[in-house]
């Protein structure tokens, strides 16, 4: 028996990322892009808007798109406003204590923040540089070359 070869070999657990807005179409369009930007081995998902479609955030949907972005490596959580926070702080206390020491909110902007943490997160980058990257992006000039 032959040891696999680097593309049979078990892909190592990936950063996730939840997008959480008071918009669904917000959150899917970030989805999206973010999606085209890092590729899909990045579990990236989307919480915005309430269950049915109104305007507004949902702690125990940011709860479960946490979990369900979790690969074992950590989640970054991405809002848009302040309320967002809020709900994704109430979603945290939702979680076992486990699976909240790895996550983090971030302070980044939700499109710009969430395309560069996925690209961070397929790249491999820890919970903390990837949170970091984002984080960053709240003082990107984009008008400055």
């Amino acid at each position: 028996m032959t040891a696999p070869g680097p593309d049979e070999a078990a892909a190592e657990p990936l950063v996730g990322l939840v997008i959480v807005s008071h918009s669904t179409k917000v959150a899917d369009g970030t989805l999206e892009l973010a999606e085209q930007m890092a590729g899909d081995e990045v579990r990236i998902i989307a919480a915005g808007g309430l269950a049915d479609g109104a305007i507004g955030t949902d702690a125990t949907r940011i709860a479960a798109a946490i979990q369900a972005a979790d690969a074992g490596k950590g989640v970054v959580v991405m809002t848009d406003l302040g309320s967002a926070v809020l709900s994704a702080s109430t979603a945290l206390e939702m979680l076992d204590p486990d699976q909240a020491a790895r996550v983090r909110l971030s302070r980044g902007p939700v499109v710009e923040g969430t395309i560069v943490a996925a690209i961070q997160a397929s790249i491999g980058d820890d919970l903390d540089a990837v949170v970091q990257t984002a984080d960053a992006m709240l003082a990107h000039d984009k008008l400055a070359g």
